[in-house]
């Protein structure tokens, strides 16, 4: 059974994690801290894991066959490293059940959650169903958006093969964030675009699920 914690301790605990997780590892936007402490990631975990939701790991999305939500201090750092601006248009990537397409609605971004986890699409559909500034996608990840252009992507996991559908719908100076684990270790990375160029910066160590739309094709040695 499932640990019982009320409303208030679930709030504790939110601003404990914005407190000791990410105000002491380098998330010092005050924009992206007010939305972290705002957003009740407890009511988008599956209900088993809700007593973890503000532990440092990821966890599973609620609704989702698979789908796990980013651990707080990686999708924070992410978040402020892609500097998101009111009014901007944002397309998230495997966000689960749409936590971090709320801390990015949150910013004054509007927002395309793009989902293949069909659990986790309905859940998000009926927790965001009043953001008017989130519109909740079902489809292939690596495709992205077709006609779509965006300041911003987020990519809610690790990709093993460059995203290259999803650069191609970066705006002009739009910026990319996601956890690219084709090095040996894996690190988040900030992929910017200008004039049709896209430069990678690496951002820190990261853990993160492996996404399956961006896994390297195996290969065969004879």
């Amino acid at each position: 059974m499932a640990e019982a914690i009320s409303g208030d301790e679930f709030a504790v605990r939110r601003q404990h994690m914005v407190d000791s997780q990410l105000r002491t590892f380098d998330v010092t936007d005050q924009a992206v801290l007010a939305a972290f402490a705002f957003a009740p990631r407890e009511a988008f975990v599956a209900p088993a894991f809700a007593s973890l939701a503000y532990f440092d790991r990821d966890v599973a999305a609620l609704g989702a066959i698979d789908r796990r939500l980013l651990a707080p201090m990686v999708l924070a750092r992410l978040i402020q490293a892609a500097k998101v601006r009111p009014g901007e248009t944002a397309l998230d990537v495997a966000g689960g059940s749409g936590y971090s397409a709320a801390i990015l609605a949150s910013l004054g971004a509007q927002v395309v959650a793009l989902e293949s986890d069909e659990g986790a699409v309905a859940a998000a559909r009926n927790l965001l169903a009043a953001e008017k500034s989130i519109k909740i996608v079902a489809g292939d990840l690596a495709e992205g958006i077709a006609g779509g252009l965006f300041d911003v992507i987020l990519v809610n996991g690790a990709f093993e093969r460059h995203p290259q559908k999803l650069l191609s719908q970066l705006a002009e100076g739009g910026r990319l964030v996601g956890v690219d684990s084709s090095f040996s270790s894996p690190r988040a990375v900030l992929i910017e675009s200008f004039g049709g160029v896209t430069s990678r910066r690496v951002l820190f160590d990261a853990a993160a699920a492996k996404l399956e739309d961006f896994r390297q094709a195996p290969s065969f040695a004879f």
